[in-house]
C-alpha cells in the first residue's frame, strides 16, 4: 500500500501593487484575510516587486522558489491591478498562469480592472477573474473565491 499525498489545503497568493496606496504586501494580506474569514487554511503570501519583464520575471519567480510553493498549494491566486492583453506577454501574471497550467494547479485572478476578453482568459486558463480594487473589496472577493477552491 502506497502513501498518498494529501490534497493541499492552502492557496498561494501572488500579488502585485494596486497603486501607491495598496502595495503588493497589503494586497496579499487583504486577500488572505478573506480566505481566512471563509475558513481556509493560512495562505502562502508571495508579494511581488514592481513590474518585471521577460527573463527577469522568470528569475524573480525562481528566486522565490515559486514552482515548489505553487505545487504545494491548492490553487494560485494572482492579484494584478490591470489585466489587459497588450501588457500580458512577459508579465508576472502571464508567467504565473503559464506555470500553474503546466503544473495542473488551478489559477484564479483578482484585478482592479479586467480588460481581457474570454479568449485571453481561456488562453491563460484562469478559472475565474474577479474585479476588486480596494483592500475591502479584495477581502470580499477572496471570501467568494474561497467557496470555489
Amino acid at each position: 500500500m502506497s502513501a498518498r499525498t494529501p490534497i493541499p489545503r492552502h492557496a498561494l497568493i501572488a500579488s502585485g501593487d494596486f497603486g501607491e496606496r495598496l502595495p503588493a504586501a497589503a494586497v496579499a494580506e487583504a486577500i488572505a484575510q478573506g480566505l481566512r474569514a471563509a475558513g481556509m487554511a493560512e495562505p502562502d503570501l508571495c508579494p511581488l516587486p514592481a513590474a518585471q519583464a521577460g527573463e527577469r520575471t522568470r528569475e524573480l519567480l525562481d528566486s522565490l522558489d515559486f514552482d515548489a510553493r505553487m505545487r504545494a498549494a491548492r490553487a494560485v491566486i494572482v492579484a494584478d491591478e490591470h489585466l489587459r492583453e497588450r501588457t500580458l506577454a512577459g508579465s508576472a501574471t502571464f508567467e504565473i498562469a503559464t506555470r500553474a497550467r503546466q503544473a495542473g494547479v488551478p489559477a484564479y485572478a483578482l484585478t482592479a480592472r479586467n480588460e481581457l476578453d474570454s479568449f485571453d482568459a481561456r488562453i491563460l486558463d484562469l478559472q475565474r477573474i474577479l474585479e476588486a480594487g480596494s483592500a475591502r473589496t479584495l477581502t470580499a472577493a477572496a471570501r467568494e473565491l474561497a467557496g470555489l477552491l
